[in-house]
Protein backbone atom coordinates (compact mmCIF):
# COMPACT_ATOMS: atom_id res chain seq x y z
CA UNK A 1 0.00 0.00 0.00
CA UNK A 2 1.52 2.94 -0.97
CA UNK A 3 1.51 6.35 1.88
CA UNK A 4 -1.06 8.28 -0.25
CA UNK A 5 -3.37 4.88 0.13
CA UNK A 6 -2.57 4.67 3.69
CA UNK A 7 -3.35 7.63 4.36
CA UNK A 8 -7.20 7.60 3.19
CA UNK A 9 -7.23 3.90 4.90
CA UNK A 10 -6.07 5.68 8.18
CA UNK A 11 -8.15 9.04 7.78
CA UNK A 12 -11.62 6.48 6.47
CA UNK A 13 -11.30 5.09 9.82
CA UNK A 14 -10.88 8.41 11.92
CA UNK A 15 -6.88 8.44 12.20
CA UNK A 16 -3.89 10.53 10.29
CA UNK A 17 -0.74 8.94 9.21
CA UNK A 18 1.71 9.94 11.11
CA UNK A 19 5.67 9.55 10.37
CA UNK A 20 6.02 7.07 13.50
CA UNK A 21 3.42 4.96 11.62
CA UNK A 22 4.68 4.80 8.44
CA UNK A 23 7.94 3.96 9.84
CA UNK A 24 6.32 1.09 11.36
CA UNK A 25 4.18 -0.08 8.32
CA UNK A 26 7.44 0.34 6.36
CA UNK A 27 9.90 -1.36 9.08
CA UNK A 28 7.51 -4.54 9.00
CA UNK A 29 7.16 -4.70 5.31
CA UNK A 30 11.27 -5.14 5.10
CA UNK A 31 11.32 -7.60 8.15
CA UNK A 32 8.96 -9.61 7.33
CA UNK A 33 7.95 -11.56 10.40
CA UNK A 34 9.11 -10.10 13.30
CA UNK A 35 8.94 -9.41 16.92
CA UNK A 36 7.87 -5.71 18.08
CA UNK A 37 11.12 -5.32 19.64
CA UNK A 38 13.33 -6.17 16.42
CA UNK A 39 10.36 -3.71 14.56
CA UNK A 40 11.43 -0.80 17.02
CA UNK A 41 15.27 -1.68 16.56
CA UNK A 42 14.73 -1.09 13.04
CA UNK A 43 12.45 2.54 13.17
CA UNK A 44 15.27 3.52 15.79
CA UNK A 45 17.33 3.01 12.57
CA UNK A 46 15.32 5.66 11.12
CA UNK A 47 14.21 8.21 14.02
CA UNK A 48 15.95 7.53 17.48
CA UNK A 49 13.22 8.80 19.39
CA UNK A 50 10.59 6.17 18.84
CA UNK A 51 10.10 4.09 22.06
CA UNK A 52 8.88 0.67 21.83
CA UNK A 53 5.52 1.54 23.31
CA UNK A 54 4.94 4.02 20.31
CA UNK A 55 5.59 0.66 18.10
CA UNK A 56 2.83 -1.44 20.28
CA UNK A 57 0.65 0.82 20.32
CA UNK A 58 0.99 1.35 16.03
CA UNK A 59 0.97 -2.44 15.62
CA UNK A 60 -2.38 -2.64 17.43
CA UNK A 61 -3.63 0.09 15.49
CA UNK A 62 -2.29 -1.34 11.94
CA UNK A 63 -3.73 -4.47 12.95
CA UNK A 64 -7.33 -3.11 13.74
CA UNK A 65 -7.08 -1.14 10.52
CA UNK A 66 -5.97 -4.50 8.60
CA UNK A 67 -2.60 -3.46 6.95
CA UNK A 68 -0.60 -5.97 9.59
CA UNK A 69 -1.10 -9.40 11.67
CA UNK A 70 0.19 -10.97 14.05
CA UNK A 71 1.05 -14.71 15.25
CA UNK A 72 2.71 -16.33 18.25
CA UNK A 73 5.13 -18.75 17.32
CA UNK A 74 6.48 -19.63 21.17
CA UNK A 75 5.84 -17.89 24.15
CA UNK A 76 7.70 -15.01 23.88
CA UNK A 77 6.40 -11.93 22.01
CA UNK A 78 4.11 -11.97 18.91
CA UNK A 79 5.55 -12.11 15.58
CA UNK A 80 3.91 -9.34 13.11
CA UNK A 81 3.92 -9.56 9.07
CA UNK A 82 2.34 -7.43 6.30
CA UNK A 83 -1.84 -8.78 6.31
CA UNK A 84 -1.68 -8.34 2.32
CA UNK A 85 0.59 -12.10 2.66
CA UNK A 86 -0.85 -15.07 1.83
CA UNK A 87 -2.42 -17.24 4.27
CA UNK A 88 -0.03 -19.29 5.45
CA UNK A 89 0.92 -21.65 8.59
CA UNK A 90 4.11 -21.06 10.60
CA UNK A 91 6.62 -24.22 11.19
CA UNK A 92 8.71 -23.70 14.13
CA UNK A 93 11.70 -25.60 14.38
CA UNK A 94 12.15 -26.36 18.33
CA UNK A 95 15.69 -27.18 18.01
CA UNK A 96 17.20 -24.45 15.49
CA UNK A 97 14.48 -22.02 15.53
CA UNK A 98 13.93 -21.67 11.89
CA UNK A 99 10.60 -20.62 11.10
CA UNK A 100 8.88 -21.53 7.54
CA UNK A 101 6.27 -20.26 6.16
CA UNK A 102 3.50 -22.95 4.12
CA UNK A 103 0.46 -22.24 2.16
CA UNK A 104 -2.70 -22.63 4.23
CA UNK A 105 -3.92 -24.82 1.55
CA UNK A 106 -2.15 -27.70 2.94
CA UNK A 107 -3.74 -28.18 5.78
CA UNK A 108 -7.44 -28.38 3.87
CA UNK A 109 -8.10 -32.02 4.56
CA UNK A 110 -7.74 -31.17 8.35
CA UNK A 111 -9.95 -28.43 8.42
CA UNK A 112 -12.82 -29.75 6.42
CA UNK A 113 -12.25 -32.53 8.82
CA UNK A 114 -12.92 -30.26 11.81
CA UNK A 115 -15.62 -28.78 10.02
CA UNK A 116 -17.16 -32.16 9.51
CA UNK A 117 -17.18 -33.32 12.78
CA UNK A 118 -17.43 -30.55 14.79
CA UNK A 119 -18.53 -27.69 13.10
CA UNK A 120 -15.23 -25.67 13.96
CA UNK A 121 -13.76 -23.27 11.26
CA UNK A 122 -10.52 -22.74 12.10
CA UNK A 123 -8.51 -19.74 11.71
CA UNK A 124 -5.42 -20.47 10.35
CA UNK A 125 -3.76 -17.42 10.18
CA UNK A 126 -2.35 -17.56 13.77
CA UNK A 127 -1.49 -21.29 13.70
CA UNK A 128 2.18 -22.19 14.01
CA UNK A 129 3.03 -25.74 14.53
CA UNK A 130 6.47 -26.32 16.50
CA UNK A 131 8.22 -29.88 15.43
CA UNK A 132 11.71 -30.21 13.39
CA UNK A 133 12.73 -28.94 10.42
CA UNK A 134 14.24 -31.09 7.85
CA UNK A 135 17.59 -30.34 8.45
CA UNK A 136 17.64 -30.82 12.25
CA UNK A 137 15.73 -34.11 11.64
CA UNK A 138 18.88 -35.14 9.20
CA UNK A 139 21.19 -34.30 11.62
CA UNK A 140 19.39 -36.10 14.17
CA UNK A 141 19.02 -39.20 12.35
CA UNK A 142 22.66 -39.61 11.61
CA UNK A 143 23.56 -39.47 15.15
CA UNK A 144 21.28 -42.45 15.44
Amino acid sequence: MKSDELQSELRARGYRLTPQRQLVLDAVRRLGHSTPEEIAAEVREQSPAVNVSTVYRTLDLLEEVGLVTHTHLGHGAPTYHPADESDHVHLVCTECGAIEAVPASILERLTGSLREVSGFEVNVAHLAMHGRCAACAATAKSKE
